[in-house]
C-alpha cells in the first residue's frame, strides 16, 4: 500500500496559463474528463479553475467565455501538499479545507495533483467513491 502522495498523484498535470480563455478551459475539462484545471505559469502554481468556478464566477455573471481568462475566475489561494507528504496528511488537508483535489508542489514547482478519488482508490478500492472514481467517463 502506498504511503506517500507521490505514489498516487498524477504527475505532470495538464495545465492552462492564466491568460487561457474560459472556452478553452471548459473544452479541456470536457475532453480530458476533469473537474478542475490547474493554472500555472512556467511550472509555478497560480491557481485552480473548477467546473463550479466556471458556473458561479463566469456563467452566473454572464461573462463572455471567449474574453474571460482563467485568471479572472480561478481560486488563487490554493491549498497544496508536498509530494513526500503522507496520504493521511493529504486527507487531513482535504477535510480541513473542504476540497476534493490538491495541487502537489515541490518547493515552488508544480509536480502533480491528487484527488479524493485517488485516495479512495488507494485506501478503500471497494468503496463507492473508488468505484465512481475508476468508472469510465460518462460522455
Amino acid at each position: 500500500m502506498a504511503q506517500r502522495i507521490r505514489d498516487i498523484m498524477t504527475a505532470d498535470p495538464i495545465t492552462v496559463t492564466p491568460q487561457t480563455a474560459l472556452t478553452d478551459v471548459a473544452r479541456l475539462m470536457r475532453d480530458e474528463d476533469f473537474g478542475e484545471v490547474v493554472v500555472s505559469e512556467e511550472n509555478h502554481l497560480r491557481g485552480v479553475v473548477t467546473d463550479r468556478d466556471l458556473v458561479v464566477r463566469a456563467m452566473a455573471d454572464a461573462r463572455d467565455a471567449d474574453s474571460t481568462s482563467a485568471q479572472d475566475v480561478c481560486s488563487s489561494e490554493v491549498v497544496t501538499c508536498a509530494p513526500d507528504a503522507g496520504i493521511d496528511e493529504a486527507v487531513h488537508l482535504m477535510r480541513e479545507h473542504a476540497v476534493r483535489r490538491l495541487p502537489i508542489v515541490d518547493g515552488d514547482e508544480l509536480v502533480g495533483t491528487v484527488s479524493i478519488g485517488d485516495v479512495a482508490l488507494e485506501r478503500d478500492p471497494d468503496s463507492a467513491l473508488a468505484e465512481v472514481s475508476s468508472a469510465r467517463p460518462n460522455r
